[in-house]
């Protein structure tokens, strides 16, 4: 019940806001839509904000870490323990996002959210649900409770990183066996073949992607998860990594924070998000096409476009901080351009269809 008392919360976006920031684009000294799907993101966060001054200074990345029992079924390269291994690097500042995100002013709130392993570390939220999930090919990975609690944390996240100040959001996460959770939630979903939503994850062999194939398909058959519902798909199949984004998407919709998808995990859970709340999709920018097989799929789903076709299959956050000098350069634009009518130079007019 909570829940769903928040996703009432969830309004729809600002026409006031959207109609001055599309108007602040049209005055400015420049071809129109000559930044092209960069304005479209910018108007959207107007839009979403609800204040055509857009501000996008303080922003961050939070990779959701969590172990996933479904590694026991070897469908992945490496085994479990790496989780622990990269999450504590991530509070170290040494990991490919931790990297990234320096170069581009974006803080980095890594949490544990289920690996299965005590950690510590000087800049890692606690919020382990469990220590990982379970096998899905035997039992389901979690149970609602535990899907709803992960969900939740998400939304409140969001509400205390904009009292922080934040005001842009990145997804990230890392969790061995995640591509696996994430295609079999894409597969129930979208209702299609698991073989159309697989690729390799982190580089699997012909004989790999076969393994994790038919685990994503035992499970679905095992539990028959419903496609109509995100919460028993992911208790089922999910992972705690993907249900807590959800919770991020949600709560980027409910409190007005833009929010940055990065590859194919993320993309599975912006779309359970918008599964239980469709105008939670307001809130959601995404930042790369992922060279994983499904990413296209739920990204035309989703109808979004993505700024980047760069073949990244990294995880951690890293395509959606790669979008940030972008929207950065944009809101220099933006701001800072200036009008036709500052310069005297007569303005461009929309072309007649």
């Amino acid at each position: 019940m909570i829940l769903q008392e928040l996703l009432k919360e969830i309004t729809p976006s600002s026409i006031v806001a959207q109609q001055a920031a599309e108007k602040r684009w049209q005055q400015i000294a420049k071809p129109l839509n000559g930044l092209g799907h960069l304005e479209d993101i910018l108007i959207k966060i107007a839009s979403l904000t609800e204040n055509q001054k857009i501000q996008l200074s303080k922003r961050c990345v939070v990779p959701l870490c969590a172990d996933n029992g479904v590694v026991e079924e070897g469908i992945t390269q490496t085994d479990k323990n790496v989780t622990a291994i990269v999450t504590r690097n991530f509070s170290r500042g040494k990991t490919s996002a931790c990297i990234m995100a320096k170069s581009t002013s974006c803080d980095v709130i890594p949490v544990d959210i289920g690996v299965a392993e005590d950690l510590t570390g000087e800049k890692l939220i606690h919020h382990k649900i469990s220590y990982g999930t379970k096998n899905f090919t035997k039992e389901p990975a979690m149970n609602r409770t535990q899907a709803l609690i992960a969900i939740l944390f998400g939304i409140r996240l969001v509400r205390q990183l904009k009292n922080q100040g934040y005001r842009l959001i990145a997804t990230g996460e890392m969790g061995i066996g995640n591509t696996t959770t994430s295609s079999a939630v894409a597969s129930v979903l979208l209702q299609q073949d698991p073989a159309i939503m697989t690729g390799p994850g982190a580089g699997l062999s012909p004989e790999g992607i076969a393994r994790k194939i038919q685990a994503i398909q035992k499970g679905i058959d095992l539990h028959q998860p419903d496609p109509n519902d995100p919460i028993d798909i992911l208790r089922k199949i999910g992972g705690y990594d993907i249900a807590g984004m959800c919770g991020i998407f949600l709560g980027g919709a409910i409190y007005k924070v833009p929010i940055l998808l990065d590859g194919l995990i993320s993309g599975v859970a912006a779309l359970c998000a918008a599964r239980l709340a469709p105008n939670a999709k307001k809130c959601m920018i995404a930042s790369h096409l992922s060279s994983e097989k499904s990413a296209e799929l739920i990204l035309k789903e989703l109808d979004l476009t993505p700024l980047i076709h760069g073949n990244f299959c990294l995880g951690e956050g890293t395509g959606a901080i790669a979008a940030i000098p972008l929207l950065d350069m944009a809101c220099a634009v933006y701001h800072g351009m200036p009008t036709f009518e500052e310069i005297a130079v007569k303005a461009y007019v929309p072309l007649k269809k």
